[in-house]
């Protein structure tokens, strides 16, 4: 059993930065974004919900709303 001595204080401090690193890319990414990409992305998404309701054929037996019932 010969192996190398490991401080395991130590260890769990390393491991907590290295999650604490981890979620900190993952926010960059979900919320680092400049305002002009997040209204860019909504008038992107608004554009083409608005294409999509375009094309969009209402029957005469449909519910209006998309309630059923």
């Amino acid at each position: 059993m010969s192996g190398d001595v490991v401080n395991l204080r130590q260890f769990r401090k390393q491991k907590a930065r290295s999650d604490k690193e981890k979620q900190a890319e993952q926010n960059r990414v979900a919320f680092g974004r400049t305002k002009a990409e997040k209204s860019l992305t909504r008038a992107l998404n608004e554009k083409a919900e608005k294409t999509l309701e375009q094309g969009r054929i209402e029957r005469p037996g449909d519910a209006q709303d998309g309630e059923k019932g």
